[in-house]
């Protein structure tokens, strides 16, 4: 027998008293006039309530109770409880309809597994054997592994770093290079130390920079020549920047997944970075990571750029030779004398020279070729070659490594490449003092302050961009000077 009754609340205002209350059996509300009848035991409270009998459907041997609140199938009630309903049903002689324990968790220690009222199954047994009964289910598992613990990393000191990098670890070079490429402020003044001890194991490896259109093959091309590469004896690092989202500021960072044999090449260190918001294809610390990565042992350095198309520019001024990749039909005559990225470009690749494409990219070489002679001498004073090629079948890549080591050869006899980086030293001294001035600007405290308020004013047209640029840069300065 089961009642539930609808108030949740089976108990009375005093003993001996009569009093209607209205219960819900098996769906039907039904009215009794219920007695109360208590005694107590050691740490057990019952409250019988007497009043006209229920006859439920079945005749099975079943009863359910009212255990602190919650209802509670009789058979897995403890032995104290029992103990206690025994006599209390021998002084008793009533029909009770239901009983209510109270328990006292200090004195004793029960053990009660609540069923859920949701599964009429659980609370009225199995006397309606049908196929639309609902089962309990399995118990979800919780979503934090409960025995996980986090571990914090140990802090490195800049000699540890220093060590691994020296020694070529790969995991402790990782970590120095998220350490250069981090905002934090604490982090700034170890990552400058450790590049400035670094400095002088630096400057003895090839950079190359490969660009060219998204989806001309770049980290295709650039698995195909590294593994080439590695077999003639070099140590290649591949700096791979990807393109960082303008509205979530998140980047897949999927360069890495393209190059799948040279993963496991290990004389290879793969390395992807966002741009976060850098122009020019390449990310804020590249010129940074390249010194790392020729303290710790590289002799040959890949830095492919996010693919843009004609403003990615920036990785010229750090790398020794500036390698275009194009394909064939991406563009018509017109497209190969623009200015640009085309007359920066130490060499250009028509790349997918295969299945059947062979002719077309022939053509792309002619007009890219016949391109380049309308161009003014470079600086170097090599004129720039083209060249076909598949990455996929392997074509064309012998001969590219070969044009990449004469013009090395051609640059370091006529002192170009010594010029050339000199060059390249002096312009990121400046491009360091403009980011220096830039993150000192936008973390001064007085600018924090005030720059959401002018942001407001632009926006209302209460003021103009130009005024209210010059107001907060003089705020900015008088703020210094005090």
């Amino acid at each position: 027998r089961f009642i539930q009754n609808n108030q949740n609340k089976l108990y009375t205002s005093g003993n001996n008293n009569l009093k209607d209350l209205i219960y819900t059996v098996f769906g039907r509300e039904i009215t009794a006039n219920l007695l109360e009848v208590s005694a107590s035991c050691p740490g057990v409270t019952i409250t019988g309530y007497i009043g006209k009998p229920v006859i439920a459907r079945s005749n099975r041997n079943y009863e359910n109770y009212f255990v602190n609140g919650r209802y509670v199938r009789s058979n897995i009630l403890s032995k104290a409880i029992e103990e206690a309903y025994k006599p209390f049903m021998m002084q008793h002689k009533y029909p009770f309809t239901m009983l209510h324990f109270q328990i006292d968790p200090q004195t004793l220690d029960v053990n009660v597994h609540p069923t859920k009222m949701e599964h009429f199954e659980d609370q009225h047994g199995k006397e309606h054997d049908s196929a639309l009964s609902v089962n309990r289910g399995v118990s979800q598992p919780p979503v934090v592994n409960p025995h996980f613990r986090r571990v914090k990393r140990h802090s490195l000191s800049t000699d540890e770093y220093m060590k691994g990098i020296l020694e070529g670890n790969i995991t402790i070079l990782s970590q120095a290079i998220t350490l250069v490429e981090s905002l934090r402020s604490d982090h700034y003044a170890q990552a400058q130390e450790i590049i400035e001890r670094c400095l002088p194991h630096s400057g003895r490896s090839i950079r190359i920079g490969i660009t060219g259109v998204p989806g001309a093959g770049k980290s295709t091309f650039i698995e195909a020549i590294g593994n080439m590469v590695t077999r003639l004896g070099h140590k290649l690092s591949v700096l791979a920047i990807d393109p960082s989202s303008e509205r979530s500021k998140g980047s897949i960072l999927g360069d890495k997944t393209r190059m799948e044999t040279l993963v496991h090449n290990p004389d290879v260190f793969i390395r992807p970075s966002p741009s976060a918001g850098s122009l020019g294809g390449v990310a804020r610390k590249t010129r940074e990571s390249i010194i790392l990565c020729e303290a710790a042992g590289f002799d040959v350095i890949f830095i492919e750029t996010v693919g843009v198309g004609q403003s990615e520019t920036a990785v010229h001024s750090m790398v020794d030779l500036f390698l275009l990749l194009q394909i064939a039909g991406a563009g018509d005559e017109l497209q190969g004398i623009k200015r640009g990225i085309m007359e920066m470009a130490d060499m250009i690749a028509i790349n997918k020279a295969d299945s059947g494409n062979e002719r077309r990219a022939e053509i792309a070489r002619s007009h890219f070729a016949n391109a380049l002679n309308l161009f003014p001498m470079p600086d170097s004073g090599w004129k720039p070659k083209v060249y076909t090629c598949s990455a996929v079948e392997g074509n064309g890549l012998p001969e590219i490594w070969n044009g990449i080591e004469d013009f090395l050869k051609f640059t370091k006899q006529n002192g170009y490449y010594q010029q050339n980086r000199n060059r390249q030293s002096k312009y990121w001294m400046y491009e360091s003092i403009n980011e220096a001035l830039r993150e000192s600007f936008y973390r001064n405290e007085r600018i924090e302050n005030e720059i959401e308020r002018y942001e407001q004013l632009v926006l209302a047209n209460q003021k103009s961009s130009f005024v209210a640029a010059k107001e907060l840069l003089t705020l900015y300065f008088d703020s210094i000077k005090r």
